[in-house]
């Protein structure tokens, strides 16, 4: 959610945390703010809004000489969006500062407690109890920061990922992290060290990373960084990543905006994902990060995917797959649902938890409550060293790069590819599926980057025709039957997230169990209509939707010269297996959405109201 730079090092601070913060604006915010330490002051600066108020405000400044800084952009929680909740948040003297993503629980009670022994509070957030909290320690003992931030963090209750900074001590910063992301880099020339919650705030200046664990603190140095245990001094030896993520990877490449260019790269994402994994002569699956022995993936009895939004639409469309494929019961949670009831788990079921951030607070509580009862877990994820990946057994991670908009796109297309490698890994491994079968299906995957580049420009210019009928409308309803009901559903939440426009996706022989009231000449209706097992019962559906007058969409098979009968509005994709089209038929609504939103005049890539990455309940 919110989004945390420092830096302390040869440069000048300001630059480096202002161009972080615009690398994290895609995680949703409200309000900006930065910190520096200028000639033994603490000089604070922020704004309510985008971050070009705070620029405006910077501009005033005529020069900045410092080299140690914090920057936030902050998603509210506790208190309204304003300046005066915007982080950074001080202490009574203005010594100390603190950024803050996370929720304290318990900050009513400190807040009181603080209050009661004369602490003044200037904002409604739970953040500025932590800095009351610091500063309280360091009246006992101003020999270490460390030590006073240890000290206050031992009263907390919630989660967090924190930097500090104090004149005391003025070459140093200290993170700390628990159940909230936080990455330290280090530049390559030994010139300074950095740290945000997200790997593109890094880019520009390392791909040297340590990623801090749970209960872990960092004492931030221009010429390095030491690790230590929150419960005790102990110093814990880090290793270090590098990041393949090139700069330019998450810049718009000449693009509008971010989310189209992520449509165009999903053609190079999903071959990277499956690249590596597949053999074409012998049919073979390969999957050595799942980390699980063949007996325990023999013995499953039952398989429970585990999800938030596009995400846990991605695992609907397994749960086709898997069950025709593997022949293994599969359900189907919403985290949020999943981590609040009676849970049926053993090591005989394989827990399959899919984040995109592998930090989504929902999704990684379901996460640890599966471990704990027993069962084998194996996370699919986009991020290298996120939490999720850090805890499961095992990780099939895709390869879709940084997705900087927050309507996911390309992470959505790499889960399905990951578990569409995942149901031919478990069907080759039990033993359930033949070679020729799997060679097949591997067949029609390789095929799928080279077709997706050949129709992506032509699907552009069809949903931007088809924008141009359907942008004024305020409802939508999208149809789908079996692997492809999921993608209707998908293909609503992408038009209500970017476009405000309110859409349902439905099964659509449900049709005739209450939504068919809902059609009228002005109900624009979207089906997809691939020729597939129940293209006949689709078509049914359709011709229903036709006698109520609705304005009717039909994404259907090239060659099928039935549709244009049915409706004038139909977009021809191409024919591919039938388990391939929920990947195919995905990406045309993410550029009808895209062309609705854009045509509406909306934030495409930075929708109100939310934000990429919900690491808080």
């Amino acid at each position: 959610m919110c989004g945390i730079v420092g830096y302390v090092g040869s440069r000048c601070a300001v630059p480096v945390l202002l161009e972080g913060l615009k690398r994290l604006e895609y995680r949703g915010y409200d309000s900006a703010g930065l910190v520096y330490l200028e000639k033994g002051c603490l000089i604070k600066h922020r704004a309510q809004g985008k971050l070009a108020n705070l620029e405006a405000k910077l501009d005033r400044v005529r020069k900045f000489t410092s080299h140690i800084g914090l920057g936030h952009t902050r998603w509210a929680t506790h208190g309204s969006p304003s300046e005066l909740n915007a982080h950074p948040h001080s202490d009574c003297n203005g010594e100390l500062v603190v950024v803050h993503n996370g929720i304290i629980e318990n900050h009513h009670t400190l807040r009181e407690e603080l209050q009661a022994g004369g602490h003044v509070f200037r904002s409604e957030t739970d953040t500025e109890v932590l800095a009351h909290l610091i500063e309280e320690a360091l009246a006992g003992d101003r020999s270490s920061l460390t030590a006073a931030v240890r000290r206050a963090l031992k009263k907390v209750h919630g989660s967090y990922a924190m930097g500090v900074m104090w004149n005391g001590e003025p070459e140093l910063l200290v993170a700390a992290r628990w159940q909230s992301p936080l990455v330290l880099g280090l530049e390559e020339e030994g010139g300074g060290c950095l740290l945000a919650s997200d790997i593109p705030a890094l880019l520009p200046y390392t791909r040297q990373v340590i990623f801090l664990e749970d209960q872990e603190l960092a004492e931030v140095r221009a010429d390095g960084c030491t690790v230590r245990k929150l419960s005790s001094d102990r110093i814990v030896k880090k290793k270090i990543h590098t990041i393949d993520w090139s700069p330019t990877m998450a810049e718009k490449s000449g693009y509008a905006h971010f989310m189209l260019k992520e449509i165009f790269e999903q053609p190079q994402a999903i071959l990277s994902t499956f690249r590596g994994r597949v053999d074409l002569e012998t049919g073979q699956i390969s999957l050595p990060e799942m980390a699980l022995f063949d007996r325990e993936l023999k013995g499953l009895r039952r398989i429970v995917l585990v999800a938030c939004g596009s995400s846990w639409h991605a695992a609907l469309v397994a749960k086709y797959w898997l069950e025709r494929w593997v022949g293994i019961p599969v359900e189907v949670d919403i985290a949020s649902e999943f981590r609040y009831r009676h849970l049926l788990l053993d090591k005989k079921v394989l827990v399959v938890p899919i984040s995109q951030s592998g930090e989504t607070a929902d999704t990684l509580a379901g996460t640890r409550l599966a471990l704990k009862s027993g069962a084998r877990v194996v996370a699919i994820c986009n991020v290298l060293g996120s939490t999720i990946t850090r805890e499961a057994h095992g990780t099939i991670y895709t390869h879709a790069g940084p997705e900087i908009g927050v309507a996911s796109t390309k992470a959505f297309t790499c889960q399905l590819v990951a578990l569409f490698l995942l149901t031919l890994y478990l069907a080759q491994v039990r033993g359930v599926m033949t070679a020729q079968e799997r060679q097949t299906m591997i067949e029609s995957l390789v095929e799928l980057p080279a077709l997706l580049e050949q129709e992506l420009e032509n699907w552009q210019t069809e949903m931007a025709r088809l924008a141009e009928d359907f942008a004024k409308c305020r409802d939508f309803l999208f149809l789908g039957r079996g692997n492809n009901f999921p993608i209707a559903l998908e293909g609503a939440l992408k038009l209500k997230e970017i476009s405000y426009i309110h859409a349902e996706g439905y099964a659509a022989g449900e049709m005739k169990h209450g939504p068919i009231a809902l059609l009228d000449r002005d109900m624009p209706v979207l089906a997809l209509a691939p020729q597939n097992g129940v293209y006949e019962k689709m078509i049914a559906n359709v011709e229903e939707v036709k006698a109520r007058h609705a304005r009717l969409i039909l994404l259907g098979s090239r060659g099928d010269k039935n549709l244009a009968r049915l409706s004038r509005h139909v977009v021809y994709l191409p024919v591919v297996a039938p388990d391939i089209t929920p990947i195919v038929y995905a990406i045309p609504l993410q550029l009808l959405a895209y062309q609705m939103a854009r045509l509406r005049g909306c934030d495409v890539d930075q929708p109100r109201n939310l934000a990429k990455s919900v690491t808080v309940e």
